[in-house]
Parts: C-alpha cells; sequence; structure tokens
C-alpha cells in the first residue's frame, strides 16, 4: 500500500515562541512543517521545498513579508503555493496590500485563535 506524502508547511515567524506554537499545532495534525525567521530564509526555502502551504508573518528581518509574498507571487515556478498571512499588522491598508499581491488569506495575530487557524488550513490542504 503506498504511504501518502505528508503536506509541508512553511512558517515563516521571527518570534520564537509563536513559531514553536504554532509548530506544535501544524506537527500535532499530521503535516511536515519547515520554518524560516526571515524573509530571505523563508523566499529561499519556498523555491527549494515548494511547500503545500506558507503561513507568513509580515514584520520580518532581512526582507519584509510584502516583498516575499510580492517575489513568490511573480516567480513560475512557486507562484501557486498557497500564502496565509499571519501579521500583528492590522490596519485595512495593509491587508489589501497583501490580498492584492496574493496572499489566499490574512489574520490578524491578535484578533486569531489558533484552532481557527489550524481549521482553515486543513481545509486549504484537503
Amino acid at each position: 500500500m503506498a504511504k501518502t506524502k505528508r503536506k509541508i508547511v512553511l512558517i515563516v515567524e521571527d518570534d520564537e515562541v509563536l513559531l514553536r506554537a504554532l509548530y506544535l499545532l501544524f506537527h500535532n495534525s499530521g503535516y511536515t512543517i519547515a520554518s524560516a525567521t526571515d524573509g530571505d530564509s523563508a523566499l529561499k526555502m519556498t523555491e527549494r521545498l515548494h511547500p503545500d502551504l506558507v503561513l507568513l508573518d509580515l514584520l520580518l528581518p532581512k526582507m519584509n513579508g510584502f516583498d516575499v509574498l510580492r517575489n513568490i507571487k511573480v516567480d513560475p515556478k512557486i507562484k501557486d503555493v498557497p500564502v496565509i498571512v499571519l501579521s500583528n499588522l492590522g490596519d485595512q491598508s495593509d491587508i489589501d496590500k497583501a490580498k492584492t499581491l496574493g496572499a489566499l488569506d490574512y489574520y490578524v495575530k491578535a484578533n486569531t485563535e489558533l484552532s481557527s487557524l489550524e481549521d482553515k488550513i486543513k481545509k486549504i490542504l484537503e
């Protein structure tokens, strides 16, 4: 019987506590987790791993999340990778900008329960 390949979720988050919480949440849900703590690494990992989903913070060292998203969506090899933004930036202009750049969805950290985020990601990956 063929073994099903585990879906890869790339978590891009520079807050170590939140990164660990997200890692545990999605790992325990059966996903293979990769992580990056800066924008430059996030883009390189997306190119190398071609994950099934990128969970992207916007306020990152080396390259901000908007630039990471822009670079993903213009690269023909990775433009179809779904990106969900999880950020502290809650202004409507930031939300609109991320969605215009190609984000599938946008969550404000302070307003988001991890369980609802997990449900959303399960729906996308099924």
